[in-house]
C-alpha cells in the first residue's frame, strides 16, 4: 500500500521542534527526510535533558523531545560554513521537493541556503519557513520558542479562572501546533505545484499558528469587542462544565441545548422533578441561578464514582467526556481501539507506546516509521546514494571536516 508522500524528499535544516516537527509529520505520511546537522554538535533538542523542572533523559544520552521532533528522518553531517559543505547541500537540494529551515532569517542568509539561492538551484523546490514572529514586522528576526507564543497570542488568559494569573500550558503546545502548520504548508505548495507547475516559498510562525489556534477566541475578541471570559466553574452555566465525583476523578459535560439535554439530565441524576423546578426550568434562569444549581451538581456527583456517573450519562445520550491524566490514555479503549496511541519498536527502548497519526485513510496509511536517529548516522549512504559521491570523495570531504 502506497503512503501520500512516498517518493517525496525533504531536506530539512532546523532545531528544536517548531518545523522539524513538521517534517517528522511528512515523514509519517511517507517522506523521506534528511536531516542536515553540525559535525560534533547537532540539533540541540538532542541535549535537552530538562526543560524547566520537566526530566526529558532517556536511556543512553537521549531525548524525549528529539524523538519526537525527528523521528522518521535521516541524519547527516554537514558544515555548512564551508564552501564545500554548501556544495554537497546545494546538490541534495537540487535533487530534493521540499527544503524546511526554522533558523532564523539573518542565519540564513549567511549560511546562504535561503530561498533566493536555493530556488536557483531548484525552481520547483518548496522552501518551508518557520519563524518565531512571522516574515514581516519588527520583530521578524526576533526568535520564540512555545511560551512566546502562548503568552504573545493571548491564549495565557484564555485557560484557568477569572483569578488566577495568566497559565502555561505545558507541553510544546503551540510548538506542534507550528509544527502541523508547517506539514500543512507543504503539502498545499506541493499540490499547487503539482497542479502549476510551480515552486514557492511558503512561511509559517509560532505566532501565526498560537492565533489561529485561538481562532473563534480572537474572532470574538474582534467583533464582539470583549475579551472572552475565563471559565469560572463554579459559576459557570451548569451544563457546560466539569465536576469531581466519588473517586477524585473528573468528567466535563457540554450540554448546551437546554431543550434537548435539560430532561435528560435530571433524569440522570436521579432528581426528575428538577425539569420543572421555577428555578432552573428554562435556560435563562439557569443561567441567572447556575452557582446555585452547580453546587448542587457538585453535591450531587460526589456519590458515585466517575465511571458509574458515564455509564448512567450514556443511557440518556448525554454529551459528557472523562477528564483523563496523560496517564491514564493508554486504559482509554476509544483511544487505543483507534490508533490514537499505538505500540511502536524502538531500536534502544524497545516496545513503546507512542502518540499515532490521528486521521485515518482508507486506501493508504501513516505511522511514525522509524525512531529519531543517532548524530550523522545516515551522511555515508545519503551522499553516497542521493548525491552521488564516490567512497573516496566521502572520505575526503571527511578528513577535511566539511562532514
Amino acid at each position: 500500500m502506497k503512503q501520500p508522500l512516498e517518493g517525496i524528499r525533504v531536506l530539512e535544516l532546523g532545531m528544536f521542534h517548531a518545523g522539524p516537527g513538521g517534517s517528522a509529520i511528512l515523514g509519517d505520511l511517507g517522506a523521506e527526510v534528511i536531516k542536515i546537522e553540525q559535525p560534533g554538535t547537532g540539533d540541540p533538542m538532542r541535549h535537552m535533558k530538562m526543560v524547566g523542572s520537566v526530566p526529558l533523559k532517556i536511556q543512553g544520552e537521549n531525548s524525549i523531545w528529539h524523538e519526537a521532533a525527528n523521528r522518521n528522518k535521516k541524519s547527516i553531517t554537514i558544515d555548512l560554513n564551508k564552501e564545500k559543505g554548501k556544495e554537497v547541500a546545494y546538490r541534495l537540494a537540487s535533487k530534493s521537493d521540499v527544503f524546511l529551515t526554522s533558523l532564523r532569517r539573518p542565519a540564513v542568509e549567511k549560511l546562504k541556503m535561503d530561498y533566493p539561492v536555493l530556488s536557483k538551484i531548484n525552481p520547483k523546490i518548496i522552501y518551508a519557513w518557520v519563524s518565531g514572529y512571522g516574515p514581516n514586522g519588527p520583530d521578524r528576526d526576533v526568535g520564540a520558542f512555545d511560551y512566546q507564543g502562548q503568552g504573545r497570542s493571548g491564549m495565557m488568559f484564555c485557560v484557568g479562572e477569572p483569578d488566577m494569573p495568566p497559565l502555561v500550558s505545558q507541553f510544546g503546545i503551540i510548538d506542534q501546533a507550528t509544527s502541523i502548520m508547517a506539514s500543512h504548508e507543504v503539502i498545499t505548495a506541493l499540490l499547487m505545484r503539482e497542479r502549476f507547475g510551480i515552486g514557492q516559498e511558503v512561511h509559517v510562525s509560532i505566532l501565526s499558528t498560537a492565533l489561529y489556534l485561538l481562532y473563534c477566541n480572537v474572532l470574538i475578541a474582534l467583533v464582539g469587542d470583549f475579551e472572552v471570559p475565563r471559565h469560572q466553574r463554579i459559576k459557570e452555566y451548569p451544563l457546560r462544565n466539569y465536576y469531581k465525583c466519588a473517586d477524585d476523578r473528573w468528567f466535563i459535560l457540554t450540554a448546551t441545548l437546554f431543550d434537548r439535554y435539560w430532561p435528560g439530565l435530571c433524569q440522570a441524576i436521579g432528581h426528575p422533578g428538577l425539569e420543572k423546578d421555577a428555578r432552573f426550568d428554562t435556560q435563562e434562569k439557569l443561567h441567572a441561578n447556575s452557582e446555585q444549581f452547580v453546587a448542587l451538581l457538585d453535591r450531587i456527583f460526589a456519590t458515585r464514582s466517575r465511571d458509574e456517573w458515564l455509564d448512567i450519562f450514556a443511557k440518556y445520550d448525554l454529551p459528557v467526556g472523562p477528564v483523563n491524566r496523560l496517564s491514564e490514555l493508554v486504559s482509554d479503549p476509544q483511544i487505543t481501539e483507534n490508533g490514537y496511541i499505538v505500540d511502536f519498536e524502538h531500536p534502544r527502548l524497545g516496545k513503546i507506546k507512542i502518540p499515532g497519526y490521528p486521521v485515518h485513510f482508507s486506501k493508504t496509511y501513516a505511522r511514525t516509521r522509524s525512531a529519531a536517529p543517532e548524530l550523522g548516522e545516515h551522511t555515508d549512504s545519503v551522499l553516497r546514494e542521493i548525491g552521488g559521491y564516490s567512497a573516496k570523495e566521502i572520505a575526503q570531504l571527511r578528513d577535511e571536516g566539511v562532514i
